[in-house]
């Protein structure tokens, strides 16, 4: 049986990475899926590649109007949803004493404040005993180089985390924290990683890693299905560390 046959699930940024291939495991396994980007074409390409009648919300996760607009699209459609995964973020990898004021803001409006807001916009039209994934990041927990800012950004979540799963109790909402390590996606090259130092890159960031190599996006599309399903009932307020180990060394 498909273990989310019959929910609807929203994703934040789900047009690629981790985002696209929940995206497409979720609508592989029965969801009704919607997902959110900032750009139409990437919108577009990915509600092609996930199928199954997805569908695409044009907006940025920094704005509060967004939020109430997703909101509003998922209560005119569906009436209400059951998986909410607030998985948009970005990163700038900067040493602290040079990062400026809007690569901050930056960070923090969209990987802080947007899981903030869009959680607290969506919470109201949530079923009772549904579920929400926030994505953090092993460098909440793990100190790595240039990472001061994001990692604060992220840091957050867990807090944000604990408190909700008591807040949302009476409603048996769950709220649960995926934490990947270094995944193996586009966003190498975001950080400035040309295609001719990528083998290299992947290399070393190998090495880190007990596992011996980069995760995989489907790896960890499985783990946010697990806490998006009746399989993790009993679930609540966790964070999963989803990284080859890389947080024990």
């Amino acid at each position: 049986m498909q273990r989310l046959q019959g929910k609807v699930a929203v994703i934040t940024g789900g047009n690629s990475g981790i985002g696209l291939a929940a995206a497409c495991l979720f609508a592989k396994e029965g969801a009704q899926v919607i997902i959110t980007a900032r750009r139409q074409e990437i919108l577009n390409e990915a509600i092609r590649q996930i199928g199954h009648g997805a569908i695409g919300i044009k907006g940025d996760v920094a704005s509060l109007e967004h939020h109430g607009e997703v909101a509003e699209q998922v209560r005119a459609r569906f009436g209400a949803l059951d998986v909410y995964v607030a998985n948009a973020g970005v990163i700038t990898l900067t040493p602290s004493q040079q990062v400026t004021p809007q690569e901050y803001d930056a960070q923090f409006n969209i990987n802080t404040r947007g899981v903030f807001f869009g959680v607290q916009a969506i919470t109201p039209l949530l079923r009772d005993g549904g579920s929400i994934i926030l994505t953090s990041s092993l460098a909440a927990s793990k100190v790595l180089d240039g990472h001061a800012v994001y990692a604060g950004s992220k840091a957050a979540i867990a807090a944000f985390a604990r408190n909700w799963a008591l807040e949302l109790r009476a409603r048996r909402i769950r709220v649960n924290v995926l934490s990947p390590g270094p995944v193996d996606t586009a966003i190498i090259g975001k950080l400035g990683v040309t295609e001719e130092h990528r083998p290299g890159f992947v290399q070393m960031m190998a090495d880190m890693i007990p596992a011996g190599r980069l995760g995989e996006a489907h790896e960890l599309a499985q783990a946010a299905l697990y806490l998006a399903s009746s399989d993790s009932a009993f679930v609540n307020g966790i964070e999963l560390h989803v990284d080859g180990g890389m947080s024990l060394v």
